[in-house]
């Protein structure tokens, strides 16, 4: 079992930058691929970022590239997303996911990942 816990979300105005942190807890970290997904009121769950065990490959979905970075420090367990450029758009309550391996198009679906955080609210007002 892995468990994980977002924190860092909050209200922000449009054009502004926050940083979420995700802290994993339970089996090893090793091999996991950590991703972040969000899902705004009444709209379904959507893919935001992933990042691969050795941060050798990330990917993002089109409407924050550019804008959203994600990152990980395997020796401290943490995985962040960095968000600058902020849009009311991208409020959305994010969650923090882990998968046990996969790649490409797989890494974007929310089926690749079994663990999952309980989310962390961010509001960016106009």
């Amino acid at each position: 079992q892995v468990q994980l816990v977002e924190s860092g979300g909050g209200l922000v105005q449009a054009g502004g930058s926050l940083r979420l942190s995700c802290a994993a807890s339970g089996r090893t970290f090793s091999g996991t691929v950590m991703g972040w997904f969000r899902q705004a009121p009444g709209k379904e769950r959507e893919f935001v970022a992933t990042i691969t065990w050795s941060a050798g490959n990330t990917y993002y979905t089109d409407s924050v590239k550019g804008r959203f970075t994600i990152s990980r420090d395997n020796a401290k367990n943490m995985v962040y997303l960095q968000m600058n450029s902020l849009k009311p758009e991208d409020t959305a309550v994010y969650y923090c996911a882990a998968a046990n391996g996969g790649s490409g198009w797989w890494l974007r679906q929310g089926g690749a990942y079994a663990y999952w955080g309980q989310g962390t609210q961010v509001t960016v007002s106009s």
